[in-house]
């Protein structure tokens, strides 16, 4: 052997033992980031105008965050996150994941309408890359390979609150259901919420009421329905609203006279709801079932409910938190699935991250690809100068 190829072996020999020997190391922090880390694709589906809009831009905050407390890397790698509008309709979300999948990307992640998720289904299992989404969550929807779902199956909302309901209220007590027609997850909630409190409760004062299942209603658009549920004079009302339609909704209910106690899922006071309220009186008391609270006191959470709020000068709602958790789960996943990952690597590896730890406290995925995980009571409290959603305490772990 010539002495500069010894040279160059001695060296070469140095290298794989101090390689080895930091290897040997091991240590609780993540792996150190190499500059030599080729880049991903993630593209994010959320709706970009319309009513969907607001709910769009806390899926897009969410992971934004994330990436922001990440060095913008996932598993190592720097993100080239690419946005589409999931738009307000099956045809214009099936576009986006189209245009998403042509750019090669690695993984997806968003999607706020359930319409849209059943509509994607088939395309996202064809193309063999998965999806990590972040809102629309529906138990129908079954035996998928690709798509994971970071957020909450529907009927959950609903079954925490009767599972409660069913000890909380006394036999004196009435509820009257009062429900938007043909919108998704509607039936999901009422079904979860039967089971669990009983099909025959005498408790439930009358058959559902149904109202306009209109996302921008009118001023006046729930008064006749709101006005036959309560002839029956009841105690209670669980309903089942959301952005606009719930400003709305809250609003014409207490108009109606109705004072008694307010139960829904959470979406009913999420979002920019509590601050289009007037008089925000009339949201003090509304107590909701939901799987984030942005008040939990755990460590996950301080990181991120702070660092959100000193971003976009509010607190961080479910969806959210939801998309967060769906970057941490591709961070780890990604990480995984090696140097070079390839989507079919990235999702088997989203099978063996295991438990997460997250601000609405840990969790980990099961059999269906969607989170078990803990439901929280919150109501509505006056905070200063606003009011906010506080929890109360925690109602179960579903999933």
């Amino acid at each position: 052997m010539s002495q500069m190829n010894r040279r160059r072996a001695l060296q070469l020999l140095a290298a794989i033992g101090t390689s080895g020997l930091v290897a040997g190391c091991g240590s609780d922090a993540e792996p150190e980031v190499t500059s030599s880390a080729s880049p991903v694709k993630i593209g994010l589906i959320a709706p970009q105008s319309g009513a969907g809009k607001a709910i769009g831009d806390e899926l897009t905050n969410g992971f934004e965050l994330y990436l922001d407390l990440n060095d913008r890397q996932l598993g190592g790698h720097p993100v080239d996150l690419i946005t589409a509008d999931e738009g307000d309709n099956v045809k214009s979300g099936q576009a986006a994941v189209e245009g998403l999948l042509k750019q090669g990307v690695l993984a997806l992640t968003g999607v706020a309408s359930s319409a849209v998720m059943f509509g994607i289904r088939d395309i996202v299992e064809q193309a063999r890359v998965p999806l990590i989404g972040s809102n629309a969550s529906p138990p129908s929807l079954q035996s998928v390979v690709y798509i994971w779902r970071t957020s909450y199956v529907l009927d959950e909302a609903g079954r925490a609150l009767g599972r409660y309901l069913k000890d909380e209220l006394t036999a004196a007590d009435r509820i009257a259901t009062i429900l938007p027609e043909g919108v998704l997850g509607v039936e999901d909630v009422l079904r979860g919420f039967r089971e669990e409190f009983g099909e025959s409760d005498p408790r439930i004062a009358s058959p559902v009421v149904w109202t306009s299942g209109d996302s921008s209603p009118s001023r006046t658009a729930y008064v006749s329905d709101i006005n036959r549920a309560l002839a029956g004079n009841p105690s209670v009302v669980f309903c089942f609203y959301s952005g606009t339609a719930a400003v709305e909704f809250i609003m014409q209910l207490r108009d109606a006279g109705f004072r008694g106690r307010i139960y829904a899922p959470g979406f009913l006071t999420e979002g920019s709801v509590l601050e289009d309220i007037r008089p925000t009186s009339d949201a003090l008391g509304i107590r909701t079932a939901l799987n984030y609270s942005a008040d939990l006191n755990n460590a996950a959470n301080r990181r991120f409910a702070s660092a959100y709020r000193k971003k976009h000068n509010t607190s961080p709602t479910t969806y959210a938190m939801a998309s967060y958790d769906a970057a941490k789960v591709l961070d780890q996943a990604i990480r995984l699935a090696g140097e070079a990952p390839s989507p079919q690597q990235v999702n088997l590896a989203l099978g063996r991250i295991g438990q997460i730890d997250s601000p609405r406290g840990a969790w980990q995925f099961n059999q269906p690809r969607t989170p078990q995980q803990k439901w929280y009571l919150r109501e509505v409290q006056r905070d200063g100068q606003v009011v906010s959603n506080v929890l109360v305490n925690e109602l179960a772990t579903l999933g």
